[in-house]
């Protein structure tokens, strides 16, 4: 099927740039309708623009995943004009301060849970009713390896990213008798600006493009793609069990 999401509503936070940008158009190209949530206004009508020239179609909504009453303004929006969401990809995050533990600056923490982990919560208290609505809701989440390697002066984005995996855990465990399922993607090391800032003498040409990995990302947006409570690992190429059975 050349539109296995054609009429389908896809939400991308992050949508302006890297991953979130490629993982908006990958979904119009699949046929969904998606709502590009992003900060920089300009970044996305250039989104709107390639999705346009793609035959795929986008709605913007300029906006910070700090502001907690815009995500639920969004819901609404979307309640009043679809009454369902089929695809959640929680992309959005911030880098943080790359700094010992005792040199973190407080607003900069505050800064990261904030985006990378209190965003997606909300996200899920304010989708969560639409996503049931779906025949086949889906939310992606996306993380990194960083959750788990826990590395010297990348306290607050790891705690952030390891807080993100068990808020996406609980959510599957809390949807396993609905239509909805809920995984994690850690793409690993991607060539975008973000990887770009914190691995500066990195060469970006040995590694995968923000489009390869958002291929992979749409497969778990499909309403075949039936599995739920799993880690797929870009780099591994696999499904993973990201908690020990019961």
């Amino acid at each position: 099927m050349s539109d296995p999401l054609a009429g389908a509503i896809a939400l991308v936070t992050g949508a302006s740039r890297g991953i979130g940008r490629a993982t908006a158009l990958r979904l119009a190209g699949a046929g969904a309708h998606v709502v590009a949530v992003g900060r920089t206004q300009g970044a996305l009508e250039e989104l709107d623009d390639a999705a346009r020239a793609a035959g795929g179609t986008a709605t913007l909504v300029p906006l910070d995943m700090r502001d907690y009453p815009g995500i639920y303004r969004l819901a609404a929006s979307l309640n009043e004009r679809y009454q369902r969401l089929d695809v959640l990809v929680g992309n959005a995050a911030v880098v943080g301060q790359r700094s010992p533990l005792n040199h973190v600056e407080p607003q900069n923490w505050d800064e990261v849970m904030a985006v990378n982990v209190t965003a997606n919560w909300h996200l899920i208290r304010a989708m969560d009713p639409l996503l049931k609505r779906s025949t086949a809701g889906r939310a992606v989440f996306v993380t990194s390896g960083a959750a788990t390697s826990a590395r010297a002066y990348a306290g607050p984005y790891s705690v952030s990213k390891a807080a993100l995996n068990a808020l996406a855990r609980t959510y599957a465990d809390e949807t396993t008798s609905t239509p909805v399922r809920v995984n994690l993607f850690n793409p690993g090391p991607t060539r975008t600006r973000m990887r770009a800032l914190v691995m500066p003498g990195e060469d970006p040409m040995t590694l995968p493009t923000s489009e390869q990995v958002a291929e992979k990302i749409v497969d778990l947006c499909l309403p075949s793609f039936s599995e739920t409570g799993k880690l797929y690992d870009y780099r591994a190429g696999k499904l993973l069990e990201f908690r020990p059975p019961a």
